[in-house]
C-alpha cells in the first residue's frame, strides 16, 4: 500500500533559479540596506526590559482582563504599559518603562534608592486607581524599582551567544562541507537577522527581551534551512556530470518541498504564539513569522546564489571526497 508522499514539489521540477541570481542577490542587497539605514536613523525602541522602570503588583476580586486593564491604563496616561497576569487571573503584574514621565528615577546608593522606592509606591497608587472599576476594585501587592541593569546585562550575554553560535557554524559547516559553504551560510542567516531587526526598527515596535529571542530564533531557523540545501548540493556535486549552475539549480529544487513544507508547519507555530501568546508575546511571534518567511526565501534565492560569485565560486574540485571520505563511502553498504 502506498502512503500519500508528502511532497507539495516534484523533485524533478527544472525552475531555473540561478538565471535569477543577479536580481535575487541585488534585491538582498537592497533589502539589507534599507534595515542597515532604518536601524541607523531611527534606532530601536528599547522596551522596559533594557531603560528600567517601575512594576506593580496587583490583586482583584476577579479576573479584571488583561486587555481591559491595559486600555484604562492607557486612557489615564500610562502608555506602554505591560499587563500581564501570574499565579492566577486575579492578579496581574504591571510594569511601567521610565521614559521620564514619571517620577521614578533611582540612583544606586541612600536616599537616592529610598526616593525611588517612594515614588514606585505613589505611581502603583496611581496605577491601581485607573486599574480598578466600581464593581472590582485592585489592590497593591508590592511595588518596586525595576533596574534596566539586569536587561543590559542580558543584552551582553545575548551578544555574546550570538557571537559564539556564529563562531561554532562556521567552524561546523568549514569541517562537515567547505569553507565557501561556511561564509556564504553566515552571510545568509546575518542578513535574515539584519532584515528582521530592521523591520522592527522601522516600525518602532517595542524591543524586548523576548524579541530578541525571537531574533536568535530566526538565526538558528535560517541557518538550518541552508544547511539542508548545501548538504544535498553536496552530493550532487559529487554525483552528477554537470556544471555548477545546473548542480545549484537541481539542488534547490530537490528540495523545494522539504524546505515549504517546514516553514509552513513552523510559521503555523508563530501564529498561534502571536494569536493566543497575549500581547507580551507578540513581539517574539511576529520576529519569528517574519524570520521563517525571510529565511526561507534566502536559502533558495540567496545561500546558494553566493556560490556564484567571486572567492565563494564553488567548483566540483572543492567538494571532491577526501581520503577519510572515500574510506567511509567504501565501507558503506
Amino acid at each position: 500500500m502506498k502512503i500519500f508522499p508528502l511532497t507539495l514539489i516534484p523533485n524533478d521540477t527544472k525552475i531555473d533559479f540561478m538565471r535569477l541570481r543577479i536580481v535575487s542577490l541585488f534585491v538582498a542587497i537592497l533589502i539589507a540596506l534599507a534595515a542597515v539605514g532604518a536601524i541607523a536613523t531611527k534606532g530601536f525602541n528599547f522596551a522596559l526590559d533594557f531603560t528600567g522602570g517601575v512594576g506593580v503588583e496587583l490583586h482583584f476580586n476577579t479576573p479584571p482582563g488583561v486587555d481591559a486593564v491595559r486600555d484604562r491604563l492607557t486612557a489615564a496616561g500610562f502608555e506602554s504599559a505591560q499587563v500581564q497576569t501570574y499565579g492566577t487571573g486575579s492578579d496581574l503584574l504591571i510594569r511601567l518603562q521610565d521614559n521620564g514621565e514619571h517620577a521614578a528615577q533611582t540612583g544606586n546608593v541612600g536616599g537616592a534608592q529610598q526616593s525611588g522606592e517612594a515614588a514606585a509606591a505613589g505611581i502603583a497608587q496611581q496605577i491601581a486607581k485607573a486599574a480598578s472599576t466600581p464593581d472590582n476594585q485592585a489592590e497593591v501587592r508590592s511595588s518596586s524599582v525595576i533596574s534596566a541593569q539586569v536587561g543590559r546585562d542580558l543584552a551582553k550575554n545575548a551578544a555574546m551567544a550570538m557571537a559564539f553560535v556564529i563562531i561554532g557554524f562556521m567552524a561546523y559547516i568549514a569541517f562537515r562541507f567547505e569553507w565557501k559553504f561556511a561564509v556564504a551560510a553566515i552571510l545568509t542567516t546575518l542578513h535574515d537577522v539584519l532584515v528582521v531587526a530592521g523591520f522592527f526598527a522601522f516600525t518602532q515596535r517595542e524591543f524586548d527581551l523576548t524579541l530578541m529571542a525571537g531574533l536568535l530564533t530566526v538565526m538558528g531557523f535560517s541557518i538550518n534551512d541552508t544547511i539542508v540545501v548545501f548538504d544535498r548540493v553536496r552530493e550532487n556535486f559529487r554525483t552528477m556530470r554537470a556544471d555548477p549552475l545546473t548542480v545549484l539549480n537541481t539542488s534547490i529544487n530537490q528540495t523545494l518541498s522539504r524546505t515549504i513544507i517546514t516553514s509552513f508547519v513552523a510559521f503555523l507555530t508563530g501564529l498561534a504564539l502571536y494569536i493566543y501568546g497575549g500581547g507580551s508575546l507578540e513581539g517574539m511571534a511576529m520576529s519569528q513569522m517574519l524570520g521563517i518567511v525571510i529565511g526561507t526565501l534566502s536559502s533558495i534565492f540567496v545561500a546558494c546564489t553566493l556560490l556564484t560569485y567571486g572567492p565563494l565560486k564553488v567548483t566540483k574540485q572543492d567538494l571532491l571526497p577526501k581520503a577519510r571520505d572515500e574510506a567511509a563511502l567504501a565501507r558503506r553498504p
